[in-house]
């Protein structure tokens, strides 16, 4: 069997960065436009994106089985696909969350968490974009920089708890509410890892 060159790998990556963002948008959109009525059909979206996303890290781990060659250890490779792909499972369980604890109405502040699920997977997938040059990349780690410290996901989901613990008077809404703001901020903190995950490669290749 003929090995996949380097560009298998990174072409799978970014692919798994890809349906990372597609998945925030489509969070995004049922969030910014909701619609309680459609979670099962909006669910079933996110499912086929999550679906394809697997479909690509199931494929590098294949070939990664045996592959004798690699652009970097076989472990990293295994640990930056295996964290994309925790992204995309993250913002699928936020959705879960939505649908199977009957969330009626969108909290405002809500949209600000999703707001920034989606600009650090664009972030996220703008690092990857740049990983096949890792070695010589003058800006990789400065990306790396800005997803891991410029970012106020920490602080809005801060916020967001104390406004939901304080002034929701439904005990019901007050626990799914802290599911959903729970995961969409780990779903940013998941870019952080993949950002982490990154710079230990350029680290350790450099």
């Amino acid at each position: 069997m003929a090995r996949k060159n380097d560009s298998f790998y990174f072409d799978g990556f970014k692919q798994s960065a890809d349906y990372a963002c597609q998945a925030a948008h489509l969070l995004s959109e049922v969030m910014h436009h909701y619609e309680p009525d459609r979670l099962l059909e909006r669910f079933d979206e996110m499912h086929r994106i999550e679906q394809a996303a697997d479909e690509v890290r199931h494929g590098m781990m294949d070939e990664l089985v045996t592959a004798f060659i690699t652009p970097f250890d076989r472990d990293d490779i295994a640990r930056l696909s295996s964290v994309l792909d925790d992204v995309t499972d993250r913002i699928e369980g936020a959705l879960h969350r939505m649908y199977y604890d009957n969330v009626l109405e969108i909290r405002p502040d809500a949209l600000d968490l999703v707001d920034m699920v989606e600009r650090s997977c664009g972030k996220m997938a703008e690092l990857i974009g740049e990983l096949p040059r890792f070695k010589r990349s003058k800006t990789l780690r400065e990306q790396v920089f800005f997803i891991n410290i410029e970012q106020d996901a920490d602080r809005l989901f801060v916020e967001a708890m104390r406004r939901l613990h304080t002034t929701c008077t439904d005990p019901l809404q007050v626990l799914a509410w802290h599911e959903v703001y729970v995961h969409l901020e780990l779903c940013t903190d998941d870019c952080e890892h993949v950002a982490d995950v990154v710079d230990n490669i350029v680290m350790e290749n450099s």
